[in-house]
């Protein structure tokens, strides 16, 4: 469990660290132009992302959602989650030509080449990133957020000690940085609706590609935490060097070039990954959404969107972080009200759905190791809990038996190293994998001759009686 929360969390900060934070043109608008009142904001946004993380990929794990619009259809009211949709849509669209535009300019800042050459990069690399599947994309997504999070860290602290002026005199230097809220508590709120709404598209895909709710949950609330910490963090060292990287369109990398040539470089380079990160996110879900009644089309789709986006890059990144992104900020706003409101509704369903998958998983274990005895009526318990799972039976099906290989894997390697399986165990448990791959069959899909079901479950939440 320990080791999948944290898979999640990683690459739940990996999403929602783009362009604009890794690049520090996010934080320096949204917190350090407010002086040491942007600090105590940043602090309340982590609280407040913190909170969002755990209830989207929660929601997420629930339905276990292919695409986003399964949990707004349904958890949200018809036109609430149609008017949400389509926001959503628009601003993957949006935000996605926003990384090409950002791509230009950190190749532009660090090495004097023509905007377009960084955007082209950037092109090639998510049309080739979108070619995998969400696992895969999820696992380059986290792979590289550990990166941002070692530079922000060390840029932060050699700021801080080598902070030479007065938190007063830093402040009043801060403020000439143009902003567009009039105090720091609604400028806090609004990044963190930004922020969501930029991540939730593809938060929902990777909470849905797992099984376990809690798990999901807890990964979002971690990794919704760590970007908090990762936010306050920047925002003190950002303001503590704000007269020399204030007008910067990438302050962050000016910071680290000032402490270290040498280091400048690599850091450009990690900003260029955060880039990605947001890149893909934003046109692979885009992507998932307009291709969800043809999945068959999604290449086509994605592909057709990237290109689009890469044309529309040219209009400038930091002068469309101030347009765009506050108006998006107040949309992400108005989202998580609902979907907060959605999970509370909707909270004991989604407990009672994580214990349901929890025992089915037990029982499964049990029935497939023929060193345990699986009883007449733990069978009819299990087709019990897959009857009444919300999800389709072959779909818990498939994500039963993914989990349970991953755990098989990991605890085979890790008995590898102790000892070596008799040959006659080694056939007595291929023996019964062929009958556990029948039962599962029938068990887990919940169908048996005398079953009327069809062999699927309610697509609406089961009731929280079992």
């Amino acid at each position: 469990m320990v080791k999948r929360t944290i898979s999640i969390a990683l690459s739940f900060v990996g999403l929602i660290v783009g362009a604009g934070f890794a690049s520090g043109q996010e934080i320096q608008q949204y917190f350090v132009s407010y002086g040491t009142w942007g600090i105590l904001g940043a602090i309340l946004a982590a609280v407040i992302m913190a909170a969002t993380g755990y209830t989207v990929l929660q929601l997420g794990s629930y339905y276990m959602a292919d695409e986003h619009n399964e949990v707004l259809s349904g958890s949200l009211p018809t036109w609430v989650s149609k008017f949400l949709d389509l926001a959503i849509i628009a601003t993957l669209f949006c935000i996605g030509f926003v990384m090409f535009a950002g791509a230009g300019e950190n190749l532009k800042q660090q090495l004097g080449w023509p905007v377009w050459v960084g955007s082209v990069i950037m092109l090639v690399l998510v049309l080739a990133a979108g070619m995998l599947d969400v696992d895969k994309v999820s696992a380059v997504i986290g792979g590289i957020t550990p990166f941002i999070i070692v530079f922000v860290v060390a840029a932060s602290i050699y700021s801080f000690v080598d902070r030479s002026d007065s938190w007063g005199h830093l402040s009043e230097v801060a403020s000439s940085i143009p902003n567009s809220f009039p105090n720091f508590a609604l400028s806090s709120l609004n990044y963190v609706g930004l922020s969501l709404i930029l991540s939730v598209s593809m938060a929902i895909v990777i909470g849905g590609s797992h099984l376990y709710p809690r798990e999901a949950g807890w990964g979002g609330f971690f990794g919704g935490l760590t970007f908090g910490i990762l936010l306050t963090i920047s925002a003190v060292a950002l303001l503590c060097s704000t007269a020399t990287v204030k007008d910067d369109a990438l302050p962050m990398l000016s910071l680290v070039n000032n402490i270290n040539g040498g280091l400048g470089w690599v850091m450009a380079v990690v900003i260029y990954g955060m880039i990605f990160n947001t890149a893909i996110g934003m046109f692979y879900s885009l992507g998932r959404r307009l291709s969800a009644k043809r999945p068959d089309k999604f290449r086509i789709i994605f592909i057709t969107a990237t290109l689009a986006g890469f044309v529309l890059s040219f209009l400038g990144f930091k002068s469309l972080i101030a347009t765009v992104y506050p108006a998006l900020g107040y949309l992400g706003v108005f989202l998580i009200i609902v979907l907060l409101i959605a999970w509370f509704r909707g909270h004991s369903r989604i407990e009672d759905e994580a214990e349901r998958r929890d025992r089915i998983s037990e029982l499964v274990e049990r029935r497939d190791n023929p060193k345990k005895r699986f009883t007449s009526k733990q069978r009819r318990q299990l087709r019990h809990l897959v009857r009444a799972s919300n999800i389709e039976n072959a779909e818990l099906r498939e994500a039963v038996r993914k989990e349970l290989d991953e755990e098989s894997d990991d605890d085979s390697h890790d008995a590898s190293s102790d000892e070596k399986p008799s040959g006659d165990g080694g056939s007595s448990a291929q023996g019964d994998s062929s009958v556990s791959e029948a039962e599962t069959h029938g068990a887990v899909s919940g169908s048996e001759s005398s079953d009327n079901s069809g062999g699927r479950s309610e697509s609406v939440p089961a009731s929280t009686s079992d």
